[in-house]
């Protein structure tokens, strides 16, 4: 009987060491292109943003997509096995995923000038080629993070994306403070950035090194006959996971490289010059560190409850079950709403907050209402291969790229860049509301429609306090278009909303102490 509840604890645990890396590295991540964006303006910023989805889907598989799908062969196939056995399974992970690696790197390398041709920007060809080096690192990071996480010891895994996210995000600012100082090209200044960003997988790969030769963790190499388990069947394992898994984990990033690929070009053919293009693309590319960052903070709670579910199926708990997934929704709701209705009230001060004008705030004011469906489906698609049902998120996620293409080719000829915007909404919503139908179809529906009528009364009244304090700020002339004073507008908006908010939510009882016990970051401050 102790077996179940170890299990519980060690997934909670793991869970909340994760979560917690996940949260630093991913606001790293997002805060950093305030400043960067700040430094090379918005043609430097569509610059960067037009090569980064290559890159982030370099560093989301080798982060939180093949690790885990390294970790759950090894669990599967080897955990209760010979160390021969679980030997073989890695060393056959780590050359699948070197295969994999070097099939992603050779097209971007070779044919990056078609494809930087393809995307409307010749001069993209060398950032793209730089990037392609992150593809070879793939197999000794995943492979790593992917033994220790096997073992439930998230510690390592956690260190490493920090350290990696560190070092790239202080060698990016500095790099491109110097060479912009130096007179260098927006587009050079694009390749020393993303030279960095390879340093910062280098950095996260000798932390790996030194530590495994500390803990004596290499990955030991046995005759082939001691082990019965065949090549195939691994690779079989690995390929299924990395549909499942690894199409999922790459939503928002497959989402920005249909935009790179073409919003571009799409401009362009409405008649628009290259240099207004390039810099209407730079900001609408602002709105992706906000919703990178409204999506963390909505998500972070409700997903560090979601990995007991496969430990809780696998005993036949399913009022837990019922209970954790209504936690989750409940959790995700609550903050991803607030997150998006509460930054689109404070649009236009925060844009000139972090970007230093107010250029294209509507634009963003629809953009960022992605924040509460890309919420939506990291938290559904947890849930679901919590639960075990793994093919039909993966499946969503394709159908919602491909509806993100056709959208766009419809719109922006039309709506220009709204288009972009309303097609990224619109497609974000279809792949959140496909798996909430998949999960009801399943038995688990939400039921707690009060607790709902109370978010969005709660939403209600923190709307209307944040416009009646920025009318106000106009009215008496305290409103200012300057930096300062729309930081002090949008910071003192957020505390006022989040404080109106908070004080709704616990008021009316959103959530019983049951819940919040059960909440574990809350928890441990309830302690």
């Amino acid at each position: 009987m102790n077996v179940p509840k170890n299990n519980l604890y060690l997934a909670m645990q793991g869970a909340m060491i994760l979560t917690l890396a996940g949260l630093v590295t991913k606001i790293l991540s997002a805060a950093y292109r305030v400043p960067y964006q700040n430094i090379v303006g918005d043609i430097g910023f569509y610059i960067y943003q037009q090569v980064y989805p290559f890159y982030g889907m370099s560093v989301i598989l080798a982060t939180s997509g093949f690790p885990v799908i390294i970790s759950k062969v090894v669990v599967d196939l080897g955990h209760n096995t010979s160390k021969a056995t679980r030997s073989k399974i890695l060393t056959v992970s780590f050359w699948f995923l070197a295969g994999l690696g070097f099939f992603m790197f050779l097209p971007l390398f070779f044919f990056a000038h078609p494809i930087a041709q393809f995307m409307g920007d010749v001069y993209l060809a060398p950032l793209i080629k730089v990037t392609s080096f992150s593809f070879l690192l793939i197999p000794f990071l995943s492979t790593y993070r992917g033994v220790f996480q096997a073992q439930q010891d998230m510690k390592p895994t956690a260190i490493s994306q920090v350290i990696e996210q560190g070092v790239r995000v202080s060698f990016i600012l500095v790099s491109s403070v110097f060479m912009i100082k130096a007179g260098f090209t927006l587009y050079e200044t694009g390749v020393g950035a993303f030279f960095s960003s390879i340093l910062g997988s280098v950095a996260a790969l000798l932390f790996f090194f030194f530590y495994s030769n500390k803990k004596n963790e290499q990955v030991r190499h046995f005759p082939e006959d001691k082990v019965r388990l065949k090549t195939i069947f691994i690779i079989r394992k690995i390929c299924k996971y990395s549909f499942t898994i690894g199409i999922c984990s790459l939503l928002l990033i497959l989402i920005q490289l249909i935009d790179s690929l073409h919003l571009y070009a799409l401009l362009t053919d409405m008649g628009i010059d290259e240099e207004t293009a390039k810099k209407t693309k730079g900001i609408y590319d602002r709105g992706q560190p906000l919703i990178q960052l409204g999506t963390v903070v909505a998500t972070s709670f409700a997903l560090s409850i979601v990995p007991v579910l496969s430990t809780a199926k696998a005993d036949n708990r399913t009022d837990f079950i019922t209970k954790k997934i209504h936690l989750s929704i409940k959790l995700c709701l609550v903050i991803a709403s607030s997150a998006t209705i509460g930054l689109i009230a404070i649009m236009k001060p925060t844009n000139i907050m972090l970007f230093t004008d107010s250029s294209g705030s509507f634009l963003l004011m629809i953009l960022i209402g992605s924040i509460f469906f890309t919420s939506l489906c990291l938290t559904l698609f947890a849930i679901l291969q919590g639960l075990g049902f793994t093919v039909f998120p993966a499946i969503t996620v394709l159908v919602g790229t491909l509806i993100k293409l056709l959208v766009n080719s419809y719109l922006v000829p039309i709506y220009g860049i709204y288009g972009a915007a309303s097609s990224t909404t619109f497609a974000y919503f279809v792949v959140a509301l496909s798996n909430y139908v998949y999960l009801a179809h399943k038995g688990y529906v939400f039921k707690e429609y009060k607790a709902l009528y109370k978010i969005i009364g709660s939403n209600s009244l923190m709307l209307c306090s944040i416009l009646i304090y920025l009318v106000f700020m106009k009215q008496y002339g305290l409103a200012f278009d300057e930096r300062i004073g729309a930081a002090i507008t949008a910071l003192a908006g957020v505390v006022l909303g989040g404080f109106v908010y908070g004080i709704m939510i616990l008021k009316l009882k959103v959530f019983s102490r049951e819940e919040l016990v059960n909440i574990p970051i809350i928890n441990k401050v309830m302690k």
